[in-house]
């Protein structure tokens, strides 16, 4: 049972909270896609319902999730609400459990699950998820793929 709102404040902020494309899923997405990756988008977990990957790359069985500090408890940003605590303890460790059950049912299928922190920039996650889906290629220092830059080196 869902506790009841503190105040409208918090009810109006909760019923606003993005579960997909937040801003820093859609940099990722667009740094990846610009680098000449392309994946799917809010795939089903298979054999899960009402779970999905952030981006999947089907062919080299790769799924990313980019988790919010707040909701899937990071043990650097996470904190605990103090209205209605003992229920919002109750659902993020809920959420947590659920992470770590879909990491491992993925890995179970040969899925090579990588999760980032909402906090993580969307710059380093596109180039360490680039190197997982490409390890072969070499990146430049500044993150890019060096087979993407021009003759000059600048791209």
């Amino acid at each position: 049972m869902s506790p009841t709102a503190s105040s409208p404040a918090v009810a109006a902020r909760m019923s606003r909270q993005s579960s997909r494309d937040t801003a820093q899923e859609v940099a990722v997405r667009r740094i990846l896609h610009s680098r000449g990756f392309r994946y799917r988008v809010n795939a089903p977990v298979p054999g899960i319902p009402r779970r999905t990957i952030d981006i999947l790359f089907r062919g080299p069985k790769i799924a990313v999730f980019l988790d919010g500090c707040f909701w899937h408890g990071c043990p650097t940003h996470a904190t605990s609400p103090k209205a209605n605590a003992e229920w919002w303890r109750s659902k993020l460790d809920r959420n947590m459990a659920r992470d770590l059950e879909t990491t491992a049912h993925l890995a179970a299928l040969g899925i090579t699950v990588l999760r980032f922190w909402e906090h993580e920039t969307p710059e380093d996650v596109a180039r360490r998820v680039g190197h997982t889906v490409r390890p072969e290629q070499p990146v430049g220092p500044d993150g890019q793929f060096e087979a993407n830059l021009g003759p000059s080196g600048t791209g």
